[in-house]
């Protein structure tokens, strides 16, 4: 069991990276984006590809960033400028992405178990091989999440967060929503391919179906950890969208021991999300109904 915590704990760190990714999105600019599907691999390809070339872990992750910062921006351009639906827009570099993955790949997968990651460096200054994935992943994603909160509290960050709440208020204001949209989207997909890149070295392949899912996954990280921690200030929202991510993770690991099948993944992360999403409702129709019954008593 100890060893289904740590393991769950390493998983729920490193895609909650992802998960923050996903709470700018869905909850802070209030965009319907499916990139991540495509922008996940992406960041597990450009870097696992500079890797298997003998490059350095560390510009891979940089660079890996930086194509995730690029396909967010696509997206934002084809919302703004071609005037394309939000939903439609993020589908369309999705599904261009997964091409373009298999083209900076030049296969379906590629394995890096006698490369050098970051992993390998961390051994070499001493870090126990048990702990070296716990203690980075701890470090990178509470490291994002202070600056993402720093970020969100900022004159910019203000902005974007308007542009969420009421595009047209903020406009009045003086706020260019289109930037926003552009930002928040490119931000966004820049950490969700950063977590890609980190997952790669992590399992030591990256896959060019490893994104399916990823939005799903990233909801229900962030739905999740909504209902149980809330949403009383913004640090509490990212930190309850790592909390939620771990949650999520630990769920997968006890399903699989209780002896579901891998191919039943998919279908338990649908039940989770729509057990999260439903609760709220269920709580307050559960409170209704006993204060109606409470009322009638008296």
């Amino acid at each position: 069991m100890f060893g289904l915590m740590v393991t769950s704990l390493e998983q729920g760190l490193v895609f909650g990276i992802m998960a923050l990714g996903v709470y700018i999105t869905f909850k802070v600019l209030d965009f319907p984006d499916l990139t991540v599907d495509g922008s996940f691999p992406l960041g597990a390809a450009v870097a696992s590809i500079i890797i298997f070339n003998n490059g350095n872990p560390l510009l891979a992750l940089f660079f890996a960033t930086v194509a995730g910062i690029t396909a967010g921006c696509i997206t934002g351009l084809l919302n703004t400028r071609a005037k394309i639906t939000g939903l439609l827009s993020s589908i369309l570099t999705m599904t261009a992405l997964y091409s373009i993955n298999l083209r900076i790949m030049g296969r379906a997968n590629v394995t890096l178990l006698n490369s050098r990651t970051i992993f390998t460096y961390l051994e070499e200054w001493g870090v126990p091989h048990s702990w070296v994935f716990l203690a980075l992943f701890t470090i990178a994603a509470f490291l994002i999440k202070s600056l993402l909160d720093c970020f969100l509290k900022t004159q910019i960050g203000f902005a974007l967060r308007a542009t969420g709440d009421n595009p047209e208020m903020a406009r009045a204001n003086g706020i260019n929503t289109d930037t926003m949209k552009i930002l928040g989207l490119s931000l966004s997909n820049g950490l969700v391919a950063l977590s890609g890149a980190l997952v790669a070295q992590y399992q030591g392949f990256a896959d060019i179906g490893m994104g399916i899912g990823t939005i799903v996954a990233g909801l229900a990280s962030v739905i999740i950890g909504e209902m149980m921690l809330g949403e009383r200030s913004i640090g509490v929202a990212t930190f309850a969208s790592l909390m939620g991510s771990f949650i999520y993770r630990l769920s997968i690991g006890i399903a699989l021991r209780l002896g579901f099948a891998a191919t039943d993944l998919k279908l338990l992360t649908t039940i989770l999300v729509i057990i999260a999403l439903s609760t709220p409702k269920i709580r307050n129709l559960l409170r209704s109904t006993t204060s109606s019954a409470v009322s009638n008593g008296n």
